[in-house]
């Protein structure tokens, strides 16, 4: 475990403290992840109340509930990078039996479809979830209760769906998918559909009226088990937030994760502090924005937040129905280590080579009036206005051609940087995103 200022630790522990006693929690297990390991963990209170002295650990199980949507999304989109769906596929192109036309998976991913928010029937007041023939005989009921894309409206109904989606392509349940394709390549040995036969927290609700917890019951997801059965630990879910800050090539492209955590739609239109990835939600705090999901059962409430740039994430876990802000409460966590125990700056070191090609592009060139430095690092060229906050990146170049280059990163990503040379072969012009690129300032309509 990496060593964290004993001020941090105690200040961790106090954060965590102060939640579990105003949040009236019989216990919380929270932990802070750096690239995929716990860097610290603590738990207050009891996982048990039948052993009221054994605070939850972090190899402890809970309920992950909705937390479960962000393996469910990973999964659509690694069969969206094998080619066998994409994101505006309609469902009823994979589910005929679906009869609302127009919902595309992209939709169904970022809670957009404007569909009803739980499968047919008073399913949480009776807590029998429906099986498959169930769910898919309540589809006929089932109500767009808002426009395609109109606003953010969360649904349990389309994640039950996409998970039928992930079943049927591979050709086998979903919770076997989830195994093969995330579960087993991660080495996640303690999530699992429901708990396990390991040590667990139990589930509680504490009245509002006195201190007094009641156990809540746990039951049978069925067909709903993709948008929210699964059971974790900090352990586990240290590894998961590693996963999202920079995952293995070989489980899914950090391209696709980093599309993933593009926002599609406005959760919090009133205050624009959070918007909706394709599975995951993004939470501003400050300048940062915090990819992940919280998660709801009876007697287990959960959160797990992860700031990709640093690679830090917040997780918390607890025990009881009514409980704190978990996204409040876990990012609260990882947000208190970036900014007072951060990661020691990487050194820098001089490079070895200037490519010959980048020799003539390098300097002071004008575009739409205003200088950008071109510049070699890594042996990577490089592009930066001198007016660009040091928050944002610089532009970032790739060969694709003779005098041809694609921008990967910064300012016009995705754009095209053409060079134009006169008859000696020296360099007259560059065209970036078509506009003209010149060594000295010139007003739009005059060529060099």
């Amino acid at each position: 475990m990496t060593e964290l200022l004993d001020t941090t630790t105690r200040a961790l522990r106090r954060i965590a403290i102060g939640q579990q006693v105003k949040g009236r929690l019989p216990g919380v297990a929270a932990g802070v992840a750096r690239h995929g390991k716990l860097i610290w963990n603590d738990g207050i209170g009891s996982a048990d109340l039948t052993e009221p002295d054994r605070a939850p650990g972090p190899d402890d199980q809970f309920l992950i509930a909705s937390n479960t949507k962000t393996f469910t999304a990973v999964m659509i989109m690694q069969l969206r990078d094998e080619g066998r769906l994409t994101l505006d596929d309609t469902l009823d192109q994979h589910l005929p039996e679906v009869t609302h036309p127009g919902i595309t998976i992209r939709q169904m991913l970022s809670h957009s479809s404007g569909m009803q928010r739980e499968p047919v029937g008073d399913i949480w007041d009776k807590l029998v979830m429906p099986d498959r023939a169930e769910l898919f005989a309540g589809l006929v009921e089932a109500e767009r209760v808002h426009l395609p894309h109109h606003l953010w409206h969360y649904s349990n109904l389309m994640y039950n769906l996409l998970g039928e989606v992930i079943a049927r392509l591979d050709g086998t349940e979903w919770s076997a998918a989830l195994q093969r394709r995330l579960l087993d390549p991660l080495e996640l040995r303690r999530t699992s559909v429901g708990f396990d036969d390991g040590p667990r927290s139990q589930c509680y609700y504490v009245p509002p009226y006195s201190d007094v917890p009641v156990t809540e019951p746990v039951f049978d997801l069925k067909a709903s088990a993709p948008c929210g059965a699964l059971a974790s630990t900090l352990t586990d879910l240290a590894t998961w937030s590693g996963f999202v800050a920079d995952p293995d090539p070989e489980i899914l492209s950090p391209d696709t994760l980093e599309e993933m955590c593009q926002p599609q739609i406005v959760m919090d239109v009133e205050r624009w502090q959070g918007a909706m990835g394709l599975g995951f939600f993004l939470i501003r705090s400050g300048h940062r924005v915090y990819a992940g999901h919280t998660g709801g059962m009876p007697g287990q409430i959960s959160g797990l937040f992860t700031d990709r740039e640093s690679g830090t994430g917040g997780a918390v876990l607890m025990n009881s129905t009514s409980a704190p802000d978990p996204a409040a409460f876990a990012i609260e966590l990882a947000e208190h280590v970036i900014d007072h125990d951060p990661e020691e700056q990487e050194v820098w070191r001089p490079g070895t080579t200037v490519p010959e090609e980048y020799a003539e592009l390098l300097g002071t060139w004008y575009t739409e009036g205003s200088p950008h430095v071109f510049s070699v690092r890594d042996g990577r060229l490089e592009a930066r206005s001198p007016k660009l906050p040091d928050h944002k990146p610089s532009s970032v170049f790739e060969k694709v051609g003779e005098d041809l280059y694609r921008t990967v990163a910064g300012r016009e990503r995705g754009e095209l940087l053409r060079v134009t040379r006169d008859e000696s072969g020296a360099v007259l012009k560059l065209n970036w995103a078509t506009y003209l690129v010149t060594r000295e300032p010139l007003p739009f309509g005059v060529q060099p």
